[in-house]
């Protein structure tokens, strides 16, 4: 299984590595938008404005049959989603690192993504199951295409780099997602003026995201190399290799350790980035451009937040800031609970606490999971993180949406997340990385 292959990135030039990083980048700067103006701003709203138009009296909806109220629709596609994406994922890994073909694959994931967003024009009436169908299509290719460009991370970087790279890349989405919202914002506000319905403006938010998601993945695709090794050339094929390597993974269970961490806390952190916005409306009765304006916010915070927490690493390390962004994430959420509602100053305060964390809690984590993956297996590895990433990020909007159905209350769906970061923080500060590093076969960096 090529355990005792040694890690370090191919023997390109430093151009040509550098060229692969800046292309790495950039894949960053094209789904980040998906993530920003649809899952975050757009589509949690409007897609519960179109079940709520095709609910009965009573508030619910009937998918397959099964009354759903629809204030809880759009949580439940979202944990739907994850759970496809939990079935894919491994088998594209597998295939991955078997054939060492990872970019065609990652076109696929991105471009079928890109795909459904673009199609999210068409969401319009009560076509709520339209909505659910094309969520759930690129929620999961998205969760595909970013297992497969994380693990590129380990062949584009040396160890001592990871962490900057990282942040880099993190900071480029941020800042794509930025860009994007300003021009989001100017259409929705400005809607009577451009000749076009609020809805419509909303479907062409959608649908540009999409655009600019399948435009840009051209240029990672274009400058990204695939590299063959006898460690991919041995793996097994198809369900038997996915078994081996939920195998090979019980040998590392320092590795195992960090993923339980990460998947409890980043739970909490991918329902806090898809529910703010339902939050915002329903709750604090905030309008749209409003929750664009703080999500705006937070974009732009997020680059400078990645990039500072990238530099705290190189001196405090990469476990002790996350830690202490799980602090700060724990003390944000519990006073969201206590925003008062109409009163868009103390929500964009709320926002301005999460945009400093967010890039750097992320990219850190998943620099620092780089140095846990034994070498020749990241797309394999990559796909559990993935998983803990996106793919079992379903308990968290899965809670929020069942404490919203069984009281009726956004403020008590919120509150409900403070665990995921609290009990994450207790399971990474048990784990010592350092060993965990060695134990994978890994050089270890002076700073970790």
């Amino acid at each position: 299984m090529g355990t005792d292959t040694v890690r370090t990135p191919p023997a390109d030039g430093a151009a040509e590595l550098k060229s692969q990083q800046r292309g790495w980048y950039f894949y960053d700067w094209a789904c980040s938008v998906y993530s920003t103006s649809v899952l975050t701003v757009f589509l949690g709203p409007y897609l519960t404005s179109v079940a709520e138009s095709a609910a009965d009296a009573d508030g619910y909806v009937h998918p397959l049959g099964i009354p759903v109220r629809a204030g809880s629709f759009f949580a439940y596609s979202v944990s739907l989603s994850v759970i496809v994406a939990v079935l894919v994922m491994p088998l594209v890994g597998a295939a991955a690192d078997r054939t060492g073909r990872k970019k065609p694959l990652l076109a696929a994931a991105a471009y079928l993504g890109a795909t459904a967003t673009t199609a999210m024009f068409f969401l319009d009436g009560d076509r709520y199951l339209l909505g659910g169908a094309l969520l759930i299509v690129a929620n999961a290719a998205q969760s595909v295409a970013m297992m497969l460009y994380n693990s590129y991370l380990p062949q584009i970087a040396p160890p001592e780099q990871r962490d900057a790279v990282s942040s880099r890349g993190w900071a480029f989405g941020y800042a794509a997602g930025s860009l994007v919202l300003v021009v989001n914002l100017v259409l929705y506000t400005g809607h009577d003026s451009f000749g076009v319905s609020e809805s419509t403006a909303v479907r062409i938010c959608l649908a540009s995201a999409g655009l600019w998601w399948g435009a840009f993945a051209l240029i990672p695709l274009r400058r990204l190399r695939d590299h063959r090794s006898a460690a991919r050339e041995a793996a097994l094929p198809g369900f038997r290799q996915l078994a081996a390597t939920v195998r090979d993974m019980r040998r590392h269970p320092l590795t195992l350790a960090f993923l339980l961490a990460y998947l409890v806390y980043n739970d909490g952190i991918q329902t806090v980035i898809s529910q703010a916005s339902i939050y915002g409306s329903e709750e604090l009765g905030l309008g749209q451009s409003t929750l664009i304006g703080a999500i705006l916010l937070v974009q732009v915070l997020a680059v400078a937040g990645a990039l500072t927490m990238g530099r705290l690493a190189r001196t405090y390390g990469a476990k002790r800031t996350i830690l202490g962004s799980l602090v700060a994430w724990t003390l944000t959420l519990a006073a969201g609970y206590f925003l008062p509602a109409g009163a868009p100053v103390w929500f964009f305060v709320l926002a301005a606490g999460i945009g400093l964390v967010l890039g750097g809690s992320q990219a850190l984590s998943r620099s620092l999971f780089s140095h846990l993956v034994p070498p020749g297996k990241e797309a394999e590895y990559f796909s559990a993180y993935e998983m803990s990433d996106r793919g079992m990020s379903w308990l968290g909007p899965l809670l929020f949406g069942l404490t919203y159905q069984l009281t009726g209350s956004y403020r008590a769906a919120i509150i409900s997340l403070v665990g995921f970061f609290v009990i994450g923080f207790a399971l990474l500060a048990r784990v010592p990385v350092r060993r965990a590093i060695e134990e994978a076969g890994n050089p270890v960096p002076d700073r970790i």
